[in-house]
C-alpha cells in the first residue's frame, strides 16, 4: 500500500472544494427554514402558486419583504430535484419562501396578495402548468398562520368574487428544499423568456379580470410579433434546396451527423426557413447524441404546432411551424431538464441567425436573450 502524506494548505484547497461541490449540487450546509422566525427577527411564509418564477416575482414587489426563495415543499422524498417535481414523482408542490419584517408587512398583507396572484379555485394546477406539483396552496408554519390563513380563505368565499368554490388547500408546512440556482431570481436573469412565459401563462389575464383594480396585476407588455407568411408552391421551389423543400413540404427526413446545424454551438436564434418565423435558441440546444439539432424547448412556443404522426408503424408527435406549415421534426419525451423534452429537428427547415445579426435580420427584441440583464 502507498502511503501518500497531504500537507495543510493541500488539504485545506480539497476540503474547500468539496465544499463548493456540495454547495453546487444541493448539499450546502442547510439553514433551518421550518420555523416561523428566523435568527434576525424576520418571519417566514411558504405559498405554492403554480410556477415560482411568477409567483417570487409577485412577491419581491411588497414593500417589506426581504428574500423570496424559490423551491419545494409538500411532498415525501428528501432534496427533490426540479426534474422529480417536474414530472408529478415526489409529492412536492413548486412554492416559494417568503422572508419579510414584520414590522412593515404583515402575514394578513401576504395572504391578500397571495390570493390576489393565484386562482383559488383551480384544484388542478395554475393557468397553463397543471398537476399537482403546481398546485396553489398556503403552508403553514404555526398555529397562527393557520388561524390567519382559514380566516382569511373563508372571508374570500363570502365575497362572492368567485363563482366557484375556494379550493386552495391549507396546510402544515413540513420541509422547504431551495430549487436549483438557476431558477432563483429567473425574471431578473431571463427576462425577456419570463415576460414571454408569464403573459403566455394566462396568469395575468386572469389577474386583471379578477381583480381590475390591482396595480399588482397588470401584466408586462408582450414583445411584438410581426407577421409571417408561406411564399406559394412555385416561390418555395425557386427558394429553397431540393432537401429542404422534400423536409418541409414533404416530410423528408435528413440523414444524422450530416446537417448543417446539428452541431452548431454559436449563439442565436433558428427561424423557419419558409416563413421567417423564430422558433428556438442556441441557449436551449444540447447534444443529444442523435446527429440532428435537439432543443428542450421552443423560443416562442406559439409559433409551434403538434400533431400525432402515425407512420413508421408508431404513433409519434410531430413539430410544425404555425405560419410557415412546415414540417419541422419531433419531439420526444426523454430529453434533460428543465422541461424533460427533445425536440428533434431538422436543420434542412431551419435557418440560423448569430446573435450579432439579430437587429439587422429584424430580430434585434431577442438580443436580451444572449446580453444578460
Amino acid at each position: 500500500m502507498k502511503i501518500v502524506t497531504v500537507g495543510l494548505a493541500t488539504l485545506f484547497v480539497i476540503t474547500a472544494g468539496l465544499l463548493a461541490f456540495n454547495h453546487s449540487h444541493g448539499g450546502q450546509p442547510e439553514k433551518d427554514m421550518s420555523m416561523v422566525q428566523t435568527d434576525t427577527g424576520l418571519r417566514r411564509a411558504t405559498f405554492g402558486g403554480g410556477c415560482f418564477w411568477c409567483i417570487e416575482a409577485d412577491f419581491e414587489k411588497l414593500d417589506g419583504v426581504k428574500e423570496v426563495i424559490s423551491g419545494y415543499t409538500g411532498g415525501q422524498s428528501k432534496n427533490p430535484s426540479y426534474e422529480e417535481v417536474s414530472k408529478g414523482h415526489t409529492g412536492h408542490a413548486e412554492a416559494v419562501q417568503v422572508i419579510y419584517d414584520p414590522a412593515r408587512v404583515t402575514y394578513a398583507q401576504l395572504l391578500d396578495h397571495f390570493w390576489r396572484h393565484v386562482d383559488p379555485t383551480d384544484a388542478g394546477g395554475q393557468f397553463v402548468d397543471r398537476g399537482s406539483q403546481y398546485r396553489a396552496a398556503i403552508f403553514y408554519h404555526d398555529e397562527e398562520q393557520k388561524r390567519a390563513a382559514e380566516e382569511s380563505k373563508l372571508e374570500l368565499e363570502r365575497s362572492g368574487r368567485f363563482n366557484k368554490p375556494v379550493v386552495t388547500q391549507i396546510v402544515a408546512f413540513t420541509e422547504f428544499y431551495p430549487a436549483e440556482d438557476y431558477h432563483q431570481d429567473y425574471h431578473r436573469k431571463n427576462p425577456v423568456r419570463y415576460q414571454l412565459y408569464r403573459y403566455r401563462s394566462g396568469r395575468d389575464q386572469f389577474i386583471q379580470r379578477t381583480w381590475p383594480a390591482s396595480p399588482a396585476a397588470s401584466p408586462a407588455p408582450p414583445v411584438q410579433e410581426k407577421s409571417y407568411t408561406r411564399p406559394g408552391d412555385e416561390v418555395l421551389r425557386k427558394r429553397l434546396t431540393q432537401l429542404q423543400y422534400e423536409v418541409t413540404q414533404h416530410e423528408a427526413t435528413e440523414p444524422p451527423f450530416r446537417n448543417e446545424f446539428w452541431d452548431n454551438k454559436k449563439e442565436g436564434i433558428y427561424v423557419d426557413v419558409v416563413s421567417g418565423e423564430p422558433l428556438f435558441s442556441s441557449i436551449d440546444k444540447f447534444d443529444s447524441g442523435t446527429g440532428w439539432p435537439s432543443f428542450t424547448q421552443p423560443l416562442e412556443a406559439s409559433h409551434i404546432v403538434q400533431r400525432v404522426d402515425r407512420k413508421l408503424f408508431t404513433s409519434r408527435t410531430e413539430v410544425r411551424s404555425r405560419d410557415g406549415q412546415s414540417h419541422l421534426g419531433h419531439v420526444f419525451p426523454d430529453g434533460p431538464p428543465p422541461t424533460g423534452l427533445r425536440y428533434c429537428i431538422n436543420s434542412a427547415a431551419l435557418r440560423f441567425i448569430p446573435r450579432e445579426l439579430l437587429e439587422q435580420e429584424g430580430y434585434g427584441q431577442y438580443r436580451k436573450l444572449f446580453d444578460g440583464d
